[in-house]
């Protein structure tokens, strides 16, 4: 049989009952969400039951896969789903998910060791930048801010780096993943556009936030656009791979939602990393890359032009020289860079670029600002140490990620693993331009991307070593006599 009428064959062939079974269950769970939130919506004082359900249904879920409650903490934590639905917060919902998670995987690490515990360089790397960045709070000018950083935030993504990597161990936990986090910034994505709509929470008059009046994260626009990047990658790269109409379905979806709301952010960090995303999903299948790069070009000046970024109020087109934003960068990138020359082992301590700048900075306006740079913002607060162990850990994730995608496209390979791959490859390229931008060297995206990118490599390498033939003896050996030593020494 040729290979085009093995492929036909592939196509055509009937719905195998494993796939039948996969459809059911998606029915299943798709009417159930229909009638919790029929209920939900016109049962009064029904929240509790509900809530008890499905707090149980979850415990259940993750004894049988530890993966699940650590992504689910990831995305109330990264995305701040509680602070963008404001009936979740009573609920403290990281706060069980945390606990839960502890107790998940002392089940599954000490009592049943389904879980194996491994290593690798890249996770090294991060220890190496983790212990600095725990040195630099003894240093640190503002200790005060530098430890209720290390111990609410610092410490958890340190955590949930090395359990994400431990219990991704097979393709279907890396796609619930994936779907997982579409879903959050989908929810989060709706959000910030009915915000838009509605007129609120507008800072300069035309930039959207989330939960702005509660002191939220996702309070500032850019933040907001750092928080959605990561799901438009997996977003993308679910769109176009090839793992069901269901999931392409999603992808879509998802990809057009956040799109949206970055737009309506009206950040050119966002708008930059979301023409990256789009740029590393287009060239595994465009070819012609001058053909890329020229519809590339026009996208992004199209986009700029759709968000409205020159009639932002900090950010239009000045009549003579820079703009008041990007006039404002480079003055928080020189104000970092006099930090790092004062501080140059470990900087001025995590979380305290804002209460240093009235110290450092040449040109005083009367208000804190943020550094608005990734590579800045670390090179300030963890020293020039800290800064080569960043960028040393970043370079090993990019080839590390650049590996598992040419693995991944063998032929063969899980659609799955192809799937995460891509969708990691042009998340962490979408990183490091848009990083430029917007100060994410200490948020949760790109050590959450460095768990999945370690767990992906040890399943790619797994599924594509060869199996551990028995060795046995020829036939022939098997059908001679057997001769003793006392024999061969008689000379029998």
């Amino acid at each position: 049989m040729t290979e085009g009428s093995s492929s036909q064959a592939r196509h055509s062939a009937p719905m195998t009952p494993e796939r039948q079974g996969h459809w059911v269950q998606i029915s299943i769970a798709l009417a159930v969400v229909g009638v919790i939130s029929y209920v939900w919506l016109t049962t009064p004082g029904v929240e509790l039951p509900l809530g008890i359900s499905l707090g149980l249904t979850m415990v259940v879920l993750a004894f049988k896969r530890p993966s699940v409650p650590c992504i689910i903490f990831v995305c109330f934590s990264f995305l701040r789903i509680h602070e963008a639905f404001p009936f979740l917060s009573p609920m403290r919902i990281p706060q069980l998910l945390a606990q839960l998670t502890m107790v998940v995987m002392f089940w599954h690490l000490v009592l049943m060791r389904s879980v194996k515990p491994f290593w690798s360089k890249e996770l090294t790397a991060y220890a190496v930048f983790f212990m600095l960045c725990t040195a630099s709070v003894a240093t640190s000018s503002g200790r005060d801010l530098s430890i209720t950083f290390w111990s609410d935030t610092l410490v958890k993504v340190a955590l949930m780096t090395v359990l994400i990597a431990w219990t991704t161990r097979t393709a279907a936990d890396l796609q619930l993943a994936v779907q997982t986090l579409i879903l959050a910034g989908i929810a989060v994505s709706c959000v910030a556009i009915y915000n838009k709509v509605n007129g609120i929470g507008l800072v300069e008059g035309t930039r959207v936030t989330i939960g702005r009046a509660v002191g939220s994260v996702l309070g500032d626009p850019n933040d907001l656009a750092l928080a959605l990047l990561f799901p438009l990658s997996f977003a993308g790269a679910l769109a176009v791979a090839r793992t069901g109409i269901f999931n392409r379905m999603l992808g879509v979806i998802g990809f057009a939602v956040v799109v949206g709301a970055i737009v309506c952010t009206q950040s050119r960090g966002g708008l930059l990393g979301m023409a990256t995303v789009a740029a590393v999903l287009g060239s595994r299948y465009v070819k012609n890359k001058m053909l890329l790069l020229g519809v590339g070009a026009v996208a992004v000046m199209l986009l700029f032009a759709v968000a409205g970024i020159s009639g932002r109020s900090s950010g239009g087109a000045a009549e003579s020289g820079i703009d008041e934003s990007s006039e404002g960068r480079l003055i928080a990138w020189t104000t970092a860079w006099n930090m790092a020359k004062a501080h140059p082992l470990l900087g001025v301590g995590i979380n305290t670029f804002p209460a240093n700048y009235f110290y450092y900075t040449e040109a005083w306006d009367g208000h804190e600002h943020a550094v608005h740079s990734t590579w800045f913002g670390v090179l300030a607060e963890t020293g020039f140490l800290g800064f080569g162990a960043f960028i040393t850990m970043v370079v090993m994730m990019i080839r590390r990620a650049l590996r598992n995608l040419e693995a991944a496209m063998a032929p063969g390979t899980d659609p799955r693993l192809q799937t995460a791959a891509l969708a990691l490859a042009s998340g962490l390229a979408s990183f490091c331009v848009s990083g430029t931008f917007l100060t994410q060297g200490l948020a949760w995206p790109l050590y959450v991307m460095l768990g999945m990118t370690v767990a992906l490599s040890r399943q790619l390498s797994q599924s594509q070593a060869p199996p551990q033939l028995e060795r046995m003896p020829p036939p022939y050996i098997s059908s001679l006599p057997r001769t003793s030593g006392a024999d061969l020494r008689a000379g029998t």
